[in-house]
């Protein structure tokens, strides 16, 4: 047990005033304190002084339904270490879906730190923790399984860079300021794909929804949402739900029962948080029930403060255009204020990769960058090593898929459809209502799609670049052919927009669609163009001694 000290007993005054191990009375020590009921509740700490602050928690009414605790300590903790784990405790514990934690958001927000042997404490101590309370029956799943997870990812408790610290608090003065103001106050995130802006948002609501069940705090009775126009994100978000006190499932919602319910209560919320902002519709769709022009404005309109979560390069259909001028058109009628966030914090690659990838979005095809130790980018032409290659990163790793541009027919009909039919051939995602396309263990054997991805992390991400990419030889560029994209929804034109420019939106989605793809691996990007002349002009890159 790498010199733990782990002791499971009662949560009563008797045991609590009498704590005897050596490295648990006045040195840094975890807790746990639980009940086994049904549906079981816990509470994660960290303390210096354990009989003290058990001894405040014993007269805490909220831990009356607790009465089992478990102390851990260890010669070599120090309060760097204890804070960790207590944070690596919640994360895992909301992964792991089992409690109903009553855990609140700290006053005093902790920024991602190294300390001494922080990574000894991570990969060796942790998971020995981990593993004593999977045999305790404590909790279920292994480390690795829970990693996996997008509940885990998005944990409002995971810490936060020193920009996302920065921003949030920010963020949270700002809300501090204007929530017993009048008027509608807007305040955008502008970050590209993978800065981290989701689980920013995530951490954020939280805080917030902990403030506004707080009698002592200036956000105290608020009335605030969480809202996202994309189902699978709003899955994770409920999921989350699960295991915190203060996020309740009627406060995550789409934009459109939001807009809709206000509009027929003629209330007003207090503070709107909105994810994936750039999905938004900019135009009305009935079919979607939505009678107005703009959901952003919508929103603002019925709301005292909205934090939109923004990012012009993922927008992917032309009823959702979206650039920073109409963003800005927007705001600017309100009393508005933008934040940005530039930190890559999913891919592990170097910046050699990251721009060979920007530049290819942008149709320009760079010499390959030099080999990364701790990215892997690869090319293929033979559909069969491809597909081979993620399914041994799955075997290995876990959480690697194959997706694809929308270049093949696709519909929700209940019949298969298949994938590069010639090379590839392998069917269309199948979506279930229940967890997510990527937590499947069966969509190994499936293709996502840009919808059951988008803001979603993979260890190793498989990008299938149907036939609406090709190359042109000449002047060395992608070349982007909306004609083979079958995502018709996509496309439907707009009468506000000339032709030329819903001609230009197309090619705009096209690729941004492969910018959002491309993204998503945290180890590595292989990528497989089914275009003979793309494929052919990759290999030469493959090739050159640049990779090498």
């Amino acid at each position: 047990m790498n010199g733990l000290i782990f002791e499971d007993q009662s949560f009563t005054p008797g045991q609590m005033l009498h704590i005897e191990a050596k490295y648990l009375h006045n040195y840094p020590i975890v807790y746990i304190l639980y009940n086994e009921k049904k549906r079981p509740a816990a509470y994660i700490g960290q303390t210096v002084q354990a009989s003290r602050r058990l001894k405040n928690h014993l007269e805490d009414k909220r831990r009356t339904g607790l009465n089992r605790s478990i102390l851990i300590g260890h010669e070599q903790f120090n309060q760097s270490a204890t804070y960790n784990i207590e944070s690596n405790l919640i994360n895992f514990f909301i992964a792991d879906n089992q409690y109903q934690l009553q855990n609140v958001s700290q006053t005093r927000m902790r920024v991602m730190h190294d300390y001494y042997e922080k990574k000894r404490y991570n990969e060796e101590i942790f998971p020995a923790i981990w593993e004593k309370l999977r045999a305790e029956n404590i909790v279920s799943d292994t480390i690795e399984n829970l990693k996996n997870k997008d509940i885990y990812k998005l944990s409002p408790y995971k810490e936060l860079s020193a920009q996302q610290l920065e921003i949030k608090n920010e963020i949270l003065e700002f809300c501090r300021k204007y929530a017993n103001q009048d008027g509608h106050h807007v305040i955008a995130i502008e970050g590209d794909a993978g800065t981290g802006k989701s689980v920013l948002l995530s951490s954020l609501f939280n805080t917030i929804q902990d403030l506004a069940k707080d009698p002592g705090s200036d956000l105290a009775g608020t009335d605030n949402y969480l809202l996202v126009n994309h189902t699978e994100m709003l899955k994770t978000y409920k999921s989350i739900a699960n295991s915190l006190p203060n996020l309740k499932k009627k406060n995550l919602m789409k934009p459109t029962p939001f807009i809709n319910q206000k509009e027929k209560t003629g209330d007003k919320a207090d503070i709107v948080l909105i994810d994936e902002a750039h999905l938004l519709l900019t135009k009305e769709d009935a079919y979607n029930n939505f009678r107005h022009d703009n959901q952003l404005d919508e929103i603002i309109k019925r709301s005292r403060i909205a934090i939109v979560i923004f990012d012009p390069n993922q927008v992917l259909k032309i009823k959702s255009y979206w650039d920073g001028s109409l963003l800005d058109e927007v705001t600017s009628r309100y009393h508005a204020t933008t934040k940005k966030l530039s930190e890559q914090m999913r891919m592990e690659a170097n910046q050699d990769t990251l721009q060979w990838i920007q530049q290819f979005v942008r149709k320009k095809i760079m010499p390959l960058p030099k080999r990364d130790p701790h990215f892997e980018f690869e090319l293929f032409d033979d559909p069969e090593q491809f597909k081979a290659a993620i399914e041994e990163k799955n075997e290995e790793k876990g959480l690697s898929r194959i997706v694809s541009t929308f270049d093949y027919l696709h519909k929700k009909d209940g019949n298969t459809y298949y994938v590069d039919k010639d090379g590839l051939n392998m069917p269309w995602n199948q979506t279930q209502d229940s967890i997510t396309w990527a937590e499947n263990p069966d969509s190994i054997r499936e293709v996502g799609s840009i919808y059951t991805v988008q803001g979603f992390d993979l260890n190793y991400v498989g990008v299938v670049l149907g036939p609406s990419i090709s190359y042109d030889e000449e002047r060395d560029e992608l070349v982007i052919d909306p004609s083979h994209y079958k995502d018709t929804g996509a496309f439907v034109s707009r009468s506000d927009l000339s032709p030329e420019k819903n001609q230009e939106i197309k090619e705009e989605i096209i690729l941004n669609s492969i910018n959002v793809l491309m993204k998503r691996g945290i180890h590595g990007l292989y990528l497989y163009a089914t275009d003979p002349t793309l494929q052919k002009r990759l290999q030469q890159l493959k090739g050159d001694n640049n990779h090498e």
